[in-house]
């Protein structure tokens, strides 16, 4: 059971490390090469907190528009998921 103290000092916490690690984000950008099918697989494997409905998204408004913000996370997890990105295959960059 969830108390109302823990998620406060929980929401606290959430707080606090985003005021220390501001978030970066990592953004898909489109290419030609690749399918849409292998882009999605490829960023289920690479960012874990995206579900299948999510990577879809991105992946459609990577082609739609040439790029897709994938997720806002901590730059040491964002050069994670961007270098996971680009052993893919994939062009991924990180906006600070």
């Amino acid at each position: 059971m969830v108390t109302r103290q823990h998620e406060t000092a929980t929401r606290s916490l959430e707080d606090t490390l985003r005021e220390a690690l501001p978030p970066v984000t990592v953004v898909l950008h489109n290419d030609d090469v690749n399918s849409m099918e292998g882009v999605v697989h490829a960023l289920l494997d690479s960012v874990p907190e995206l579900d299948p409905e999510r990577a879809v998204e991105v992946m459609l408004t990577a082609h739609e528009r040439g790029e897709a913000d994938v997720i806002a996370c901590p730059l040491e997890r964002a050069e994670l998921y961007r270098d996971r990105l680009e052993r893919h295959g994939l062009t991924a960059t990180i906006r600070r």
